[in-house]
């Protein structure tokens, strides 16, 4: 299954990035083979409206599902316009993160779970 995972670094023993829109790094994992690409989130340093451009850059790459620290409504939007399932307030190691996934352990988010602009620098 495609997944992809916010991040702070380009790697699976990265942190997961608590922010969506303005993560450093966006993982696209395949969860049963661990193989994965980097995409560095180019939209982090925008002015404005960086969790729907994420959110376009996310919804291209084809994943089902998203692991995010958090996620705003604009971003909540355009995922669930693309039929991706967001997975919120995950933490810790890419790694980790998806081990868990694979086990159940996060459920599918219903709605954004922080406000708009949370994540500015």
């Amino acid at each position: 299954m495609k997944i992809a995972v916010t991040a702070t670094g380009n790697n699976l023993d990265a942190q997961v990035d608590p922010r969506f829109g303005r993560a450093h790094y966006f993982i696209i994992i395949n969860s049963d083979t661990l193989e994965f690409k980097a995409i560095e989130n180019l939209s982090a340093a925008a002015g404005g409206g960086a969790g729907v451009q994420s959110a376009q850059l996310i919804a291209d790459e084809k994943v089902e599902y998203l692991l995010t620290g958090n996620c705003g409504p604009n971003a909540f939007k355009v995922f669930e316009a693309a039929g991706i399932n967001v997975i919120v307030n995950v933490s810790g190691i890419i790694r980790e993160a998806i081990k868990e996934f694979r086990d159940g352990v996060h459920k599918v988010s219903d709605k954004a779970n922080v406000e708009s602009h949370h994540g500015n620098l």
